[in-house]
């Protein structure tokens, strides 16, 4: 009789779990991403958002009345441990926004990266683009994830267009998701995968290179061109 095959459940994975975040300061060279220190970090940062309600929009807090009420908010972030806070520094140190990594499951190696707050200083400038290339480096090369996401709100659709720009793909969009400010959100959601960081890391790096601006620091190639 003819030996049955046993049935096939996917491909054989390393079942080790990978690490969890930690309080690492990763830097580039346009500035640098660091562990969260609220009392550091957040004047410079109110300074920069304070009256910008609306890169609030799309967050389920926000935005905040004085100075006090943020640095209230901002300490409480500090403490946990999911969602890990993130501050982006300039090259001169000045805190420029915020980044995490989130939905940490070490079990499965995979984790998110969210509750990103860019103030306009820092939009639309390559330590912008930077700041995501050092957190994608650091979670695929050092805490060892499989799998990275980005999620956002469906109707948001400049964070729709980062997440193809830096190299993710959309995987489609789950329905009536949340409730963000008594209003209903439908998510949108992207990956990359372990075996797709080789390739988005070298158009990262491409695209960060010193030979890709001009003297005005204009890109010469864009990365969305260099993710094809």
């Amino acid at each position: 009789m003819k030996r049955q095959e046993p049935p096939q459940f996917g491909p054989a994975v390393d079942p080790t779990p990978g690490e969890r975040p930690g309080p690492v300061t990763l830097s580039g060279r346009f500035g640098a991403v660091a562990r969260l220190d609220a009392a550091r970090h957040g004047p410079a940062l109110w300074d920069g958002v304070r009256g910008q309600d609306p890169i609030w929009n799309y967050m389920s807090y926000g935005p905040f009345a004085d100075a006090q009420a943020f640095s209230a908010w901002l300490a409480e972030r500090e403490g946990l441990a999911d969602p890990y806070y993130y501050a982006v520094l300039d090259a001169a140190g000045r805190t420029v926004g915020l980044s995490t990594l989130m939905n940490i499951e070490p079990a499965m190696r995979c984790m998110e990266v969210g509750h990103i707050l860019y103030s306009p200083a820092l939009q639309r400038t390559p330590l912008a683009t930077e700041a995501q290339y050092l957190l994608a480096r650091y979670a695929f090369e050092t805490l060892r994830i499989r799998r990275y996401e980005w999620k956002c709100n469906a109707l948001n659709q400049s964070s729709r267009r980062a997440a193809l720009r830096f190299g993710f793909t959309f995987e489609g969009v789950f329905r009536q998701h949340q409730i963000h400010k008594g209003r209903n959100r439908d998510t949108a959601w992207f990956s990359m995968l372990d075996s797709e960081w080789p390739a988005r890391k070298a158009a990262f790096e491409r695209w960060l290179a010193p030979e890709n601006f001009d003297a005005d620091g204009k890109q010469r190639v864009s990365l969305a061109e260099l993710n094809g």
